[in-house]
């Protein structure tokens, strides 16, 4: 599975991990990715990979389940 958000394209990013001895080795920043049913604006619903940022701040909705 690509490291993706299919709403923002936010991706992995590279750093270095630095030791008490400043010893720098790479490592990767990935980001927090939730699978989960999303509507889109169509009314549809379909599964997508987003970012907590983008469900936390509304750009992405759920769908309402009604319990008749």
């Amino acid at each position: 599975m690509a490291k993706i958000c299919e709403h923002c394209g936010k991706k992995p990013q590279v750093g270095n991990n630095v030791s008490h001895a400043n010893n720098k080795t790479k490592r990767r920043f990935e980001p927090n990715l939730v699978k989960v049913r999303a509507q889109l604006p169509s009314g549809e619903v379909t599964t997508m990979t987003v970012c907590t940022r983008c469900l936390r701040t509304g750009v992405v909705t759920k769908p309402v389940v009604r319990n008749d």
